[in-house]
């Protein structure tokens, strides 16, 4: 399992790396460098490669190597080789590392692979003290995936700071991630629609360009994201964007009543709004490309497109819609990435999908059949990305192994059926209530297999966290985090549902106990649970963070791990209750379950301001309005 083994490391195990790279191998002797020692770097005068000479040199130079460079070759003196190779080295984004006794070299196909072999030795030098030799070793390595990405979701409720997103940023660049989307519904600051984000504190222009140039700088590519065709209820639930919804009163599922959330087809105010979105939007990008979204179109053709769905056909209808999306996308030279949640249903029409764009292939659960995704899109010709996600969200402090499950079945059947591309996702749904630290398991495993699958499916995820995520020098903070989210799994016969249970309960607190979330919890079950969060736990107090954050990854750990037990004791409470109702809880309890659920409340706004900004804030804390008001007998 993912954490149950480090990775392999082509074989050797005597460095922890992440990603692990493909092949890597010790010799037996050690390179001893001199006391002032020479790079030949020939292409140091190209802008890109001369910027990360400066920071290879600053690798060695925390390694105590003294160094300085040359463009001219001196065999005599230059024991340190620097250089692009592409024939040395075929593969993009690939290098070799090579240190014998006399010589430390490094080759790369590009820019980028440079970048990533000073990133791999920078890993290996931490790992030796300084002053110390340098084991002998030949490294080589590329990535299974072009496109190695990650989507942060910016829109339900939670947009961070611009601190925490460079932090976000220096994360992902530092395990070779080079692309990041930003999930927007409503979240960013479009002219003329001031109305939809005055509340949200969403990304300005200026910030976009700023986060832009930062991610440029560490060779990601920051592509442009806004939903575009469904999940528009922040738009449509104002004036005068109701008018342009497919449902504006609402619409029925088996779920119940829903609000408003997708665009009417039929109307040219919708293309009109996505045209003037986009054109808003991607200007403030340098990359070549924009997801438009459109999944989850669940109200098509049940207001009023009703009669053309009746007449054409769903998958039609949503065909023609898209391209409409995707000529406005060809307008300002872009490729399109959509969600292929919805074309996937209809085969035959997959090959009529355009040339440049891209189908993102999503699905959350272990079992989801990314193979049989994947074969019809490859059979079609039309490039596609895997994306799986951290299953961090519609949770209180994560789900670990089921991130692992996902992220594994996704990314190893997209290298089987040719994937481009892996956009690892995060979302944040129902107010966001997973702590900061949650969805890292996820993050480090997808990470590592984005770029080898092979060397990377068995890593140490704990260890990996407690090196390049939390830098706990006592080295048990990862192990807590992944248990703690393991806290769903616990029990035997548990519900693996899109809603962990233990969320469930808080979040929609008059649901009856019999219904799948809850109808196989007992109480020994729950006991099991609380038993495994507190002994999970109780290392904490060991833990040496160094960082600036680090007392503050502690105390959101800590409120996780609060957020689970009080959901053990809301399952306590109803187990015990008459009818399991919460209305025959007695008073006692109750008021000291609304105690409790305010001191939470408390915290939780305490940790989101740390890292977020206040818009959306309130919206989250709403989301556990329903439970408090049940509590206090409202």
């Amino acid at each position: 399992m993912a954490h149950g083994g480090q990775a392999s490391s082509g074989g050797n195990r005597d460095f922890e790396l992440l990603p692990a790279p493909r092949a890597f191998s010790l010799v037996g002797e050690v390179f001893s460098p001199a006391g002032q020692n020479l790079i030949w770097a020939p292409d140091a005068g190209q802008a890109e490669v001369g910027r990360i000479a400066v920071q290879f040199r600053s690798v060695l130079k925390k390694q105590g190597l003294s160094t300085s460079t040359t463009a001219e070759w001196d065999p005599q003196r230059c024991n340190i080789i620097f250089r692009l190779s592409p024939e040395l080295v075929p593969q993009q984004d690939g290098y070799r590392i090579s240190v014998t006794d006399k010589r430390l070299s490094v080759y790369a196909h590009d820019a980028p692979g440079l970048r990533y072999a000073v990133l791999t030795l920078g890993q290996i030098l931490e790992q030796i003290p300084a002053g110390q030799p340098i084991p002998c070793m030949k490294i080589s390595d590329w990535p299974d995936f072009p496109n190695r990405g990650v989507m942060l979701d910016v829109s339900r409720d939670k947009i961070p700071t611009m601190e925490t997103l460079y932090q976000y940023v220096d994360y992902f660049a530092s395990w070779k991630i080079n692309q990041l989307q930003l999930y927007t519904e409503h979240s960013f600051a479009y002219k003329g629609h001031e109305v939809v984000w005055k509340d949200a504190s969403p990304m300005t222009p200026e910030q976009v360009r700023a986060l832009d140039a930062y991610c440029r700088e560490r060779f990601i590519e920051l592509v442009p994201n806004q939903n575009t065709f469904g999940h528009m209820e922040r738009w449509l639930k104002h004036e005068p964007y109701r008018q342009f919804a497919e449902a504006p009163d609402g619409f029925q599922t088996g779920s119940g009543w829903q609000f408003p959330r997708a665009l009417c087809v039929t109307d040219p105010r919708s293309i009109a709004l996505v045209d003037d979105l986009l054109g808003q939007l991607i200007p403030h990008f340098t990359s070549g490309q924009v997801n438009v979204g459109c999944d989850e179109t669940h109200d098509l053709g049940r207001g009023r497109s009703r009669e053309l769905v009746e007449e054409r056909g769903f998958g039609r209808v949503y065909l023609d819609f898209l391209l409409k999306i995707h000529a406005v996308c060809e307008k300002h030279g872009k490729v399109m990435q959509f969600w292929g949640d919805i074309i996937r249903h209809y085969p035959e029409l997959i090959p009529e999908l355009p040339d440049n764009v891209i189908a993102m292939v999503w699905g959350y659960r272990p079992e989801h059949p990314y193979g049989e995704e994947c074969r019809k899109y490859k059979a079609s010709g039309v490039p596609f990305y895997v994306c799986p996600g951290t299953s961090a969200w519609l949770s209180l402090s994560g789900r670990t192994q089921r991130a692992f499950d996902n992220i594994r079945n996704a990314v190893t059947h997209g290298l089987e059926h040719g994937a481009i591309g892996v956009l690892n996702t995060s979302w944040c749904a129902r107010g966001a209530w997973q702590s900061y630290a949650s969805p890292f398991p996820g993050f480090v495993y997808g990470a590592g297999l984005s770029w080898c699958v092979e060397s990377n499916l068995d890593a140490d995820v704990p260890s990996l966290l407690d090196r390049y995520v939390f830098f706990d020098e006592a080295g048990v903070i990862g192990k807590v985090v992944c248990e703690v989210g393991n806290a769903y799994a616990v029990p035997e016969g548990y519900y693996n549902g899109d809603t962990s249970y233990l969320a469930k309960i808080m979040l929609d607190p008059e649901l009856p106990m019999t219904i799948n979330h809850f109808k196989w919890l007992t109480p020994e079950k729950v006991t099991r649970i609380r038993e495994h969060v507190q002994q999970s736990m109780r290392p904490l107090g060991k833990a040496r963070l160094p960082g600036d954050d680090g007392g503050l990854v502690i105390e959101e750990i800590r409120h996780s791990a609060e957020l689970v037990l009080f959901a053990c004791d809301l399952f306590d409470a109803r187990l015990a209750a008459e009818g399991n109702e919460m209305a025959k809880v007695p008073e006692a309890e109750r008021q000291r379950l609304a105690g409790k659920l305010r001191s939470l409340l408390a915290s939780h706004e305490k940790l989101w301001l740390q890292r977020n900004r206040v818009g959306g804030l309130a919206d989250s804390k709403e989301r556990m309005t329903p439970l408090l008001n049940l509590l206090e007998n409202k």
